[in-house]
């Protein structure tokens, strides 16, 4: 998968695959906080063609 990422242009960094148990919550936060900060410190998409909405740009 990271491969294909990576041939369409896309940071294979962007994708994160983890397995977590229904009964792990705790550990599922994290992972999702870990991930989302992965991702905020990569910024926006390469692919992105339309600029990001103010409201949006606070998130991201």
């Amino acid at each position: 998968m990271r491969k294909l990422l990576e041939f369409s242009g896309i940071e294979s960094e962007r994708l994160c695959l983890k397995w977590v148990s229904s009964a792990e919550g705790p550990r599922f936060a994290q992972v999702v906080t870990d991930f989302v900060e992965q991702i905020r410190q990569l910024g926006p998409s390469r692919l992105r063609k339309t600029p990001l909405s103010p409201a949006a740009a606070q998130i991201v």
